[in-house]
């Protein structure tokens, strides 16, 4: 059965000055496919999402969508109006559902019964009314809970979940996504993994996070060298047929590599001054000089860095603790980091990773304890803003107003060129303006920056961001072979799987956990503790509720707050259990006893009280 598109890219290119970014691309996005678009950053992959959605012209070429598809795009810029609330922006969207939910809670506000039951046969029509739930799972999955809350009063992070919550929720047949899992936390990206993973919508995204391409991708295009490659596969199956395609390319390489040598050796063999060469030859020469990318089968030898020696002392936490407004964060953490440890923070946003490094930074000071860093300690910092860059300023120069190169092992030295060099940045490259460089780009240059001042403990907050592949495979490899200590903030499962041995993991009220192993493992550790208490877990039977039908109908705001009681329930009653266990570990303690009494007095009123709203909400609900 033929495929058919959803989207069609005919002949396209883009150019700006002299610089070509594409040239004559044409490729297809068939129905259901997930599509992951990878380039180098600079290469003009978002360019080329801006020309898909209309906000960039080619200067040739056609964008065709199939007719009647509707089209969702999440942008790395979320525009919301800042004084509306969060469920007001889910809800304020030209959708057919929700505008028919909309209608029915204007109609249940106004009592216009004629109103009512037309939204009503709208919502029926439209099989709308599992919307709802939907927007409450999907904002409660993103760490938007607080439905009633300002947008204005949202970080950049939260808007931009909303902005992924808003798009998930209308479910477009084609989803454009520019970065999806940018500031969600490794639980948020797994779950987000699993949903569009079930899902069926056509996806075409530009994204970093490898294992998201392994999971949810079923092709990959990799534009490269101005081309377009197509390959019908996940990330693991991009990677076997890319090692291919070049091995066929370096033996056609070669082949021009050694007509080359001998064309240079008989050009240089002639009197300047005799105008007698082969016209024919000389042109092939040229033409096939030209066919040779630049710099592109350079293949730089790993760098042994010389960093300052490290005395016996790195960095040690003493009994520290820290919280902000009575919440701790971690209390009383005891560490002494080991020579050549590379270590992961993980945790949900918010958890005090980022209050960790600044204390180690002195940016904070402890509540308890304190911190002590080793004299001979030279960390180098890479923030998730990075450093202002001077937009006027050449990109050698950048480096080179660091240091002039680092040292390496047996007298050898690294320039500023050649570590630019190995991170992508070609000798041509070097000399153009900072101010001509991509978002991404900029951070790679920024990463040099903090590398170039040959730190022997690096702190890294978010590394990942906003760098393509390859420049990771590049960043990986020079940090497995880093020769000092590394703490590492990461939402890049790849890149913590690659790198990191160790994890401390930010559990919430004041818990951190210290795991020895990498991000997989320990998740896979967590599987198992969380089966383990399933099969302990006391069966608990269930009592059928018998409901009676009532004339009002339940609203959306009734829903919601339904769909949250049932999970409060279930915690209260898990609280009840734990404290009736506990009654048997003070025996004559008759303080402890009564305290607990008490404890249990208060919650099974609280249980009470909202069991009796349940069964409330749920009758309007038949």
């Amino acid at each position: 059965m033929a495929e058919i598109n959803v989207l069609s890219v005919e002949g396209v290119s883009k150019s700006f000055g002299d610089r070509v970014l594409f040239d004559d691309l044409t490729f297809g996005i068939a129905l259901g496919k997930k599509v992951a678009l990878i380039a180098r950053n600079g290469s003009g992959k978002s360019t080329l999402l801006r020309i898909i959605t209309g906000r960039e012209t080619a200067d040739e070429g056609n964008i065709v969508f199939r007719s009647g598809i509707q089209v969702g795009l999440l942008d790395q810029e979320s525009d919301f109006d800042p004084k509306i609330t969060v469920l007001g922006a889910m809800m304020n969207t030209d959708h057919p559902a929700l505008n028919a939910i909309g209608d029915y809670e204007s109609a249940l506000k106004s009592g216009d019964s004629e109103k009512l039951n037309k939204a009503m046969f709208e919502i029926d029509q439209l099989n709308a009314w599992d919307i709802e739930s939907r927007i409450h799972e999907i904002t409660g999955r993103l760490g938007l809970d607080e439905l009633d809350k300002k947008v204005g009063l949202l970080s950049g992070g939260q808007k931009r979940r909303l902005a992924l919550a808003q798009l998930l929720v209308l479910e477009p047949d084609l989803m454009i996504l520019d970065e999806p899992t940018n500031h969600l936390d490794l639980e948020m990206i797994e779950w987000l993994e699993q949903y569009l993973d079930k899902k069926n919508n056509t996806i075409i995204m530009v994204t970093h996070d490898r294992y998201f391409l392994e999971v949810v991708c079923d092709e990959i295009f990799e534009l490269d060298q101005k081309k377009l490659f197509v390959y019908k596969g996940n990330y693991s199956y991009y990677l076997e047929k890319k090692v291919e395609r070049e091995e066929n390319e370096k033996t056609t390489l070669d082949k021009k590599k050694s007509f080359l040598r001998k064309e240079v050796e008989w050009i240089r063999r002639q009197p300047k001054a005799r105008g007698t060469k082969s016209k024919s030859r000389t042109d092939k020469y040229y033409d096939i000089k030209g066919e040779i990318p630049k710099g592109k089968e350079r293949d730089l030898e790993h760098p042994k860095v010389k960093t300052e020696r490290v005395g016996t002392k790195l960095i040690e936490f003493h009994n520290i603790s820290k919280g902000f407004g009575g919440k701790p964060l971690f209390e009383h953490f005891n560490y002494i980091f080991q020579r050549n440890e590379k270590i992961g923070l993980i945790g949900p946003n918010g958890s005090g990773k980022s209050t960790m490094v600044k204390l180690i930074l002195d940016e904070l000071k402890p509540d308890t304890g304190k911190i002590v860093i080793g004299e001979t300690i030279q960390i180098g910092h890479f923030s998730q803003d990075g450093l202002e860059l001077r937009e006027d300023q050449r990109i050698i120069e950048v480096i080179r107003d660091i240091a002039e190169y680092i040292q390496l092992e047996k007298g050898h030295k690294l320039t500023a060129a050649q570590l630019l060099e190995r991170f992508l940045f070609d000798r041509k490259v070097q000399w153009q303006l900072v101010s001509s460089l991509s978002g991404g780009e900029k951070k790679r240059l920024q990463l040099l920056t903090v590398l170039m001042r040959n730190p022997n403990f690096l702190i890294l907050d978010e590394p990942t961001n906003d760098l393509d592949v390859y420049t990771l495979t590049i960043l990986e490899d020079y940090l497995i072979h880093f020769p000092g200590g590394i703490l590492v903030i990461s939402h890049d499962r790849y890149f913590m799987d690659k790198l990191i041995d160790h994890l401390f993991v930010f559990k919430g009220e004041g818990e951190i956990q210290d795991f020895p192993g990498n991000y997989t493992q320990f998740r896979e550790k967590e599987k198992e503790n969380k089966q383990e208490k399933v099969l302990k877990a006391p069966q608990v039977e269930k009592v059928e509720v018998v409901k009676e039908k009532v004339g009002d109908k339940i609203t959306y705001s009734e829903r919601l707050e339904l769909d949250k009681l049932e999970v409060i329930l279930e915690d209260l009653e898990a609280k009840k259990e734990a404290l009736a266990l506990s009654l048997g570990e003070f025996g004559d303690d008759h303080e402890k006893l009564m305290k607990i009494g008490q404890e249990m007095e208060a919650l099974m009123k609280e249980i009470d009280t909202k069991t009796n709203r349940w069964i409330e909400l749920s009758e309007k609900e038949t």
